[in-house]
């Protein structure tokens, strides 16, 4: 069985997230998704809410998809640690293929055990819009033990970055609105743009 394992900071999940796996979906056996602490970022948003906005996000896939679930019981700050959960969730025999955007190959050679992880899991690396992928950062991750592919996808010019700074909810799917509207998530950032625009 061949498992697309894609963790993501999710904070919130967009469109983008969502096009990534419906496209995961048609070629992967599984996928499994999961909000993520990221240790190089700083979070605003409780992991439960993340994980909540994830449901609604491929629950509002159009073709349903049976092959794509959240897997929250993955998520930690290591992702060596995820891969292991993983192992013992489906057993040792699955091809565990792990899932990162264009924007985090340069991190990689920092991830914690980062040669035993890539003897663990396969690489697809998904290009994102203003992060180039940069050969001699790829070739740094294959002399660590990398084996990797790129995805034919470019993800969406979209991010959840853009969304908490100005607000652009065209990026978000109706269902992860309305919840971050119900739980008030993001209010911080919306009371102090509205300070500045004050003075």
């Amino acid at each position: 069985m061949r498992i697309a394992l894609f963790g993501t900071s999710a904070d919130p999940p967009t469109t983008g997230h969502q096009e990534i796996l419906g496209w995961l979906s048609e070629r992967y056996d599984r996928v499994a998704v999961w909000a993520a602490d990221n240790p190089f970022k700083s979070h605003q948003t409780l992991l439960e809410h993340r994980a909540a906005m994830l449901q609604l996000l491929i629950a509002d896939i159009d073709t349903p998809r049976h092959n794509i679930a959240l897997e929250q019981e993955l998520s930690s700050l290591r992702t060596l640690e995820t891969v292991e959960k993983a192992k013992l969730h489906w057993g040792e025999n699955v091809e565990l293929t792990l899932v990162i955007g264009s924007d985090l190959v340069t991190q990689l050679p920092n991830w914690y055990r980062i040669e035993d992880l890539l003897q663990e899991v396969q690489l697809l690396i998904v290009p994102r819009p203003g992060y180039a992928i940069d050969e001699s950062s790829l070739e740094v991750v294959q002399k660590l033990g990398g084996k990797m592919a790129i995805a034919s996808l470019t993800g969406l010019d979209i991010s959840s970055t853009a969304y908490r700074e100005h607000g652009d909810s065209q990026a978000l799917t109706p269902p992860v609105v309305a919840y971050i509207n119900r739980e008030h998530l993001y209010k911080c950032q919306d009371a102090s743009k509205k300070r500045f625009q004050l003075r």
